[in-house]
């Protein structure tokens, strides 16, 4: 079971998570890198990126604020989601990459700020000559002003700060706007780029990271008011506000400088702007603000990973785990934090950080977006939420998001999987009755499964005789003491037909008998488990057998279908239990169903190498019935060294070239997998307990014998029809309702 991840209400509403999404959007790589992307591409080139970009988040956008209109969203932001849909096991797979991306972010957002100051160290170098200070030094100081902001005062200084920088944002998008430089070109072309120009989807890795906001004002979940109401609007609005700016910007940029100049100068909209250093200012607002976001953000993800007791050691799960008494800050996963973020500040190059984090949080949209794909088609009544997106939007932002993991960088996107694989195997052997994913994919697959059986029965209009296939029904009360006809089952509902087993249980419904047919029902799953095996298992409480077999024949079949043949089986030590199931023969044949009876003996099924089919001038309805059952058992991987011999009994030397030239026929036509010199033609004495001692004696080595019956004997000899093959294993009696067609 989930623990649940305390959720200390400071009243935070919709503004925090807009401005931190909007804050993320509208950041480091808008006033750093989105000339380079201009000058490189163009501004049909750059459009394409923006729309490419927005296909993944806004169908994300649109997924989170349906999942979290479903379901209380606490502490974690979209860890909480992924977790509670996917399951703890790959949900902290996720979690993790995401938590990484998150804290990873922070340099980011620092290295950009420090590159904010290069116009100011360029002015105090050539105006009053003091020597260059490394940009990193600068990121190395703001990370540790930053990091004792957060651990001193927490969230409630971080959401105070952040009303005040994306003040100043929005001031320099609008002095930006305003600008009017002398380098305006004469001409434009909105596709013109520069000569050897950097690829697409390089240029689309450096940028996406603009358009990660959206993850941002999820990290505040655990913060909010109404996490329900807050996320998706906030979230929303953010990211359509972000699309349509950044098509502005694009725009403004390429009326307003040539691409050389795009491409070359980091700091291009400076130039352009109406007042320039506005532009340097509002760099450092968008990043202070942007790692503040992410600073608040990634300690929760990793706390809420460790209240959910992911790592593997009780110590370290309790310690990051742990926040202020008061407020539940997350002090110790802030000091992880920024350890990881100190790292990359210190490594100091953005395109490189700009790659990692843009491969993680691209695998959080996948599993956001496919999670809102598979809960559209699960059908959960428990899914309810008040917001609902469109499955195809879902589908979009899956099959997007995943596509450009690969076309941005494979290798990232392999190593990131990998990563991903090797958590999940860590939690999961820690977590081994986690139902992980599957919980969310049975809901799909029962909807497929409920689909695609009203399909069959409401399109089947094709003639069931001509293109035949076994839909079986087997029951029994010897379950436990023979598993013969729980195989005879599985052989024929492998690959070609559908099998119902179904344990009977003698009595009335009540309390305590329902109780036991769930207790029976799990030792047949668990019966079952160990084998190659597609059948459905159930249990059925009747007072007798035959009124258990009226039951069941009504039933409609796991196939969508009604069953269309019954198996029947006993031991050849007491032909007498056969009695009961032949009471209903009348009902049976009426109902339309073929009807199979095996009779298993002490030998079983022996190596599963030889059938041996018997056909008699008095099955002419059964031979095709026979002869495909027969083929569909040897389809199974059980009898993978198995052969089918026909034994066709005959009247008379004139029948015997016509025989088996039919019966050639018959196998070439029906393109079987019988050799032509496994067919034996054999004179037929008019005894029946001569022909039975025949059989006997030639079948005595095969590992299953197929036999057919009448069903006017059955009325006059009862169940002595089955007995008198004394040397035969197992045999399986079959009598056709109708004469089945070979195709």
């Amino acid at each position: 079971m989930f623990r649940k991840i305390s959720n200390n209400q400071k009243g935070f509403g919709t503004a925090p998570v807009f401005f931190t999404a909007i804050s993320t959007i509208l950041g480091a790589i808008l006033f750093l890198r989105f000339g380079y992307a201009v000058g490189h591409l163009g501004f049909i080139g750059v459009i394409g990126i923006i729309l490419l970009g927005h296909m993944v988040t806004i169908p994300t956008a649109m997924a989170v604020a349906e999942i979290a209109t479903n379901q209380k969203v606490l502490g974690g932001g979209a860890y909480y989601i992924i977790s509670r849909s996917f399951g703890l096991n790959i949900g902290s797979s996720i979690g993790m990459a995401l938590y990484l991306s998150q804290a990873i972010s922070v340099a980011f957002y620092i290295i950009a700020f420090s590159e904010a100051f290069i116009p100011l160290l360029d002015y105090l170098h050539y105006n009053f000559n003091i020597p260059y200070i490394d940009k990193r030094w600068i990121g190395l100081l703001l990370m540790t002003a930053l990091s004792v902001i957060m651990l001193t005062r927490g969230a409630n200084m971080g959401v105070k700060a952040l009303y005040l920088v994306v003040a100043i944002l929005f001031s320099s998008l609008l002095m930006f706007f305003a600008g009017n430089p002398e380098t305006r070109p004469a001409e434009f072309n909105l596709a013109e780029s520069i000569e050897n120009n950097d690829g697409f989807f390089y240029v689309f890795t450096i940028i996406f990271p603009a358009f990660t906001g959206l993850i941002a004002g999820l990290g505040l979940s655990g913060d909010l008011r109404d996490p329900s109401r807050s996320i998706p609007r906030g979230t929303l609005w953010a990211t359509f506000a972000g699309f349509f700016i950044y098509i502005l910007v694009a725009y403004k940029l390429v009326i307003s400088a040539a691409p050389e100049e795009l491409a070359s100068d980091p700091l291009i909209m400076e130039r352009i702007a109406l007042w320039g250093p506005i532009i340097p200012i509002g760099l450092a607002a968008a990043s202070l603000s942007s790692a503040l976001g992410s600073i608040m953000v990634a300690p929760r993800t990793l706390q809420a990973i460790a209240v959910d007791r992911i790592f593997p050691n009780t110590k370290i799960n309790s310690w990051l785990g742990r926040g202020k008494k008061e407020t539940n800050e997350p002090v110790n996963s802030g000091l992880i934090t920024i350890v990881i973020a100190y790292f990359f500040v210190a490594v100091g190059d953005i395109d490189f950080v700009a790659k990692i984090i843009s491969m993680f949080f691209m695998l959080t949209y996948f599993a956001i977006c496919a999670i809102s794909l598979l809960e559209h088609f699960a059908a959960d009544p428990s899914y309810r939420p008040t917001f609902r997106s469109r499955w195809y939007l879902s589908l979009i932002g899956t099959v997007t998001s995943f596509w450009l993991m690969f076309k941005m960088n494979a290798p990232y996107a392999i190593l990131s999987i990998v990563i991903m694989i090797l958590i999940y195997v860590l939690v999961s052997s820690q977590k081994s009755k986690e139902k992980g994913i599957e919980n969310l994919f049975r809901g799909v697959v029962w909807q497929t499964s409920r689909q695609l059986q009203l399909f069959a029965q409401r399109t089947d209009k094709e003639d069931l005789d001509k293109h035949w296939r076994p839909f079986t029904i087997c029951i029994s009360e010897d379950t436990f003491l023979r598993r013969s006809s729980f195989d005879v089952l599985r052989w024929i509902s492998y690959k070609y037909g559908f099998g119902t087993y179904i344990h009977y249980i003698k009595g009335f419904l009540t309390k305590k008998t329902n109780q036991e047919s769930k207790m029976v029902l799990g030792k047949l799953l668990e019966l079952a488990a160990g084998s190659k095996n597609r059948v459905y298992l159930d249990t059925i409480i009747s007072p007798s057998y035959t009124s258990a077999i009226a039951q069941v024949i009504q039933l409609t079949g796991i196939s969508g279908k009604g069953n269309n043949m019954i198996l029947f089986e006993f031991s050849q030590n007491n032909p007498g239990a056969l009695d009961d199931a032949l009471d209903t023969y009348d009902i049976l044949y009426s109902t339309g169903f073929d009807i199979c009876v095996l009779s298993t003996s002490y030998r079983g099924f022996g190596y599963h190498q030889q059938i041996h089919i018997w056909i008699t001038p008095s099955d002419y309805e059964n031979a095709n019935l026979m002869i495909l059952l027969g083929y569909i058992i040897l389809g199974h991987p059980d009898w993978k060294k198995g052969t089918i011999k026909i034994f066709s009994l005959y009247e008379g030397d004139d029948e015997l070239h016509n025989k088996k030239d039919q019966i050639k026929e018959l196998i070439k036509t029906g393109r079987l997998p019988i050799s032509f010199s496994n067919i034996k033609l054999i004179p037929m004495d008019q005894d029946a307990d001569t022909v039975k001692a025949k059989i006997s004696n030639i079948s005595s080595e095969a590992d299953l014998t197929i036999i057919g019956f009448q069903s006017e004997k059955i009325k006059t000899k009862g169940n002595k029809v089955f007995t008198g093959y004394d040397r035969l294993g197992n045999i399986l009696f079959v009598s056709s309702n109708k004469e089945k067609e070979i195709k």
